[in-house]
């Protein structure tokens, strides 16, 4: 009766969760660095910021040309007021509107200009590789996430399967024990383990909705939406055909962050520069072509104002053309200059800094990705040698119990073995799969492609 209550629980228990299953839609490794590409936060926003880099790099580019503008402006003068076409000062309300083209050309800035330009061309770089970088990071925190859920997905039916397992020795045990073959405490012993199954398949399937909640989260899905994974094929690298040394070099190579240290160390450089060019003169070229048309009301004084017409003044009297060059010599400008060449320097000084450190960081990061895949390729080969191990001993084990020359806390250990070596080989097996991702990540070279 009591087998019976426990059976109708285990029954209870997996239906919902069996329903839930059918009405699940499928999230393949691709699709979910697919969404959470398309959907993360800082690699949008950097995204956006590169769009505002490129606009910098062009109008870096263009300040070297000509600066071109059409002026104008209109009012009314009560005072004196010069008037271009009578060639004399009048006193009284005067209306009057002008405009101009106006045109500039640097020839000489201290050579700010073209560095200022090199200094938004260095930085447009970064950005793209900041973009890359950033990209595969997104890469990797999914691959972390998605490999960790379906470990958890797997320790799900490995728990499951040892439930089922549990509750068949049960019954097998409880066979015995009313045939008087077996002393009950045996099956005592069993129901504790077949309690003991029911709280792991409860906390793997809690730790698996929490892992799946935090894997939807990071890529942007609603949470209400139900989905099941599917295994990846990852292909393994097998590090005994990979030297160490061509490692770092491809890192050195293609290493997205390295390349947005040295971009910035270029950046700053030139913005070094350009902020010493401002202790050299400035020499420009200038042309103003514009008219004017003044309209002056009479008064007690004014009697005898004749107003020429618009088209007149406008378009003959008061034209005027004018072209020239201009200079400009830094005397003194109360240590302004001074300070801005400081910061500079100093600014490119720590990003030479910032550069030695990511070229020994990405070394670093490269040989700890690199042992870290050695030892995971080793665990795995030990994980299944001792999966292999664990299956024939809990069998050998199970055949000694039902022959009776073995005890129940003999077998039950067996059955705890093989259980923990079935996690051992799967936590493994998905070590090994994202230690392949990490030593692509650690060189530089990890795409979407890589996942099939």
């Amino acid at each position: 009766m009591r087998f019976s209550l426990i059976v109708l629980l285990v029954i209870i228990f997996m239906i919902p969760a069996q329903a839930q299953d059918s009405v699940q839609s499928k999230l393949s490794f691709r699709e979910a660095i697919k969404f959470g590409l398309e959907n993360n936060l800082n690699l949008n926003q950097q995204e956006n910021l590169l769009i505002s880099a490129r606009v910098d790099k062009t109008a870096g580019l263009l300040s070297i040309g000509p600066r071109i503008a059409i002026n104008g402006n209109a009012g009314r003068n009560d005072g004196n007021s010069f008037i271009q076409q009578e060639g004399a000062v009048v006193n009284g309300v005067t209306d009057f509107v002008s405009a101009s083209v106006d045109a500039s050309m640097p020839l000489f800035q201290g050579f700010s200009t073209i560095n200022t330009y090199r200094q938004s061309s260095s930085l447009l770089e970064s950005q793209l590789h900041l973009v890359k970088r950033t990209n595969q990071d997104v890469i990797r925190e999914v691959s972390r996430l998605y490999l960790l859920c379906l470990l958890d997905q797997q320790l799900v039916v490995i728990n499951t399967q040892n439930l089922e397992a549990q509750l068949k020795q049960y019954e097998q045990i409880q066979a015995h024990v009313e045939a008087g073959s077996r002393a009950e405490v045996d099956l005592n012993n069993q129901e504790y383990q077949v309690k003991n199954a029911e709280l792991l398949v409860v906390r793997a399937k809690n730790t698996l909705r929490n892992d799946k909640a935090l894997l939807a989260r990071t890529i942007q899905l609603d949470p209400a939406i139900s989905f099941d994974l599917v295994e990846p094929s990852l292909s393994i690298i097998d590090y005994q055909n990979i030297a160490l040394d061509d490692l770092y070099k491809t890192a050195y190579d293609h290493r997205s962050d390295l390349q947005v240290a040295k971009s910035n160390e270029e950046a700053t450089r030139y913005g070094m520069k350009a902020a010493r060019g401002t202790y050299f003169p400035s020499i420009s070229l200038f042309a103003s072509y514009g008219s004017a048309y003044n309209y002056i009301y009479r008064n007690e004084v004014l009697t005898d104002v004749e107003n020429r017409s618009f088209a007149q003044q406008f378009r003959t009297d008061n034209k005027q053309f004018t072209y020239g060059v201009s200079f400009s010599i830094p005397i003194f400008g109360g240590f302004q200059t001074r300070s801005t060449v400081v910061r500079n320097r100093i600014s490119y000084e720590n990003s030479k800094l910032e550069a030695e450190n990511a070229e020994l960081l990405v070394k670093s990061e490269v040989l700890l990705a690199y042992q870290n895949l050695k030892d995971a390729q080793i665990a795995f080969q030990a994980a299944d040698a001792q999966l292999n191990a664990a299956k024939t001993s809990n069998n050998l084990e199970k055949e000694r119990y039902a022959l009776g020359i073995s005890d129940i806390v003999a077998l039950t250990q067996s059955v705890q073995a093989y259980t923990r070596a079935q996690a051992d080989y799967e936590s493994a097996r998905y070590t090994l799969m994202f230690q392949n991702v990490l030593i692509n990540h650690a060189t530089g070279t990890l795409k979407i492609e890589d996942i099939e």
